[in-house]
């Protein structure tokens, strides 16, 4: 093609370089989470549906530890803390302390499973496996989906932890970071509800 001015100009009719719409991530990552709230919401139904229905078995009040829960939910709610701590030193380009409240993040997070494995070994050490009734199927398998949502959360930290390591905080890593912390929180959230809605309200007579 030929310029007014005489000159040829060339054309150019692809980007030359990747395009990545601003925010387009979160909000993927946010519709993302919505449709997990679906599936949890679906679960949280369920046991309401099914939590009472102990098929001559032990009921909810025999075979759940408060204090041993209780403890679990103290880790995953200070797992919670750290982890906006880790975000904090991230947007301050610190990269040695972030480093290090996520690696705190990801301790507090495998006690939470350690725990909750525990929970699960004993129970179906007595008898109380998820195919005795409809309320331990139930329990199994909401309390279940979220420990295999915060195992998942763990797998994601340690490979966020290595990237970092390799790339340091980058556009990219900083994204995914923000990314895991909205999972992240939300599993404290769905947990708040499995507190109160299987084990506080489930030992009530």
């Amino acid at each position: 093609m030929t310029a007014g001015n005489g000159a040829s100009q060339a054309l150019s009719f692809h980007a030359t370089t990747e395009y990545h719409a601003p925010n387009g991530t979160l909000l993927g990552f946010w519709i993302y989470l919505m449709s997990d709230c679906l599936i949890f919401a679906c679960l949280f139904a369920t046991f309401g549906v099914l939590g009472r229905e102990y098929a001559g078995g032990p009921t909810a009040a025999q075979v759940l530890e408060l204090p041993i829960v209780a403890i679990n939910t103290a880790l995953l709610l200070f797992s919670s803390i750290t982890y906006g701590f880790a975000v904090l030193e991230m947007r301050a380009n610190r990269q040695g302390l972030m480093m290090m409240w996520l690696a705190i993040t990801g301790l507090l997070g495998a006690g939470f499973i350690g725990l909750e494995l525990t929970e699960f070994a004993h129970l179906i050490s007595i008898g109380a496996g998820p195919q005795r009734s409809a309320f331990l199927s139930s329990f199994f398998t909401l309390v279940g989906t979220h420990g295999l949502h915060v195992t998942c959360g763990l797998i994601w930290l340690v490979t966020l932890m290595v990237q970092v390591g390799k790339k340091g905080l980058i556009p990219a890593n900083k994204r995914r970071l923000m990314c895991l912390s909205m999972f992240w929180h939300f599993l404290d959230l769905i947990w708040v509800g499995v507190f109160s809605f299987v084990y506080l309200m489930g030992v009530l007579p």
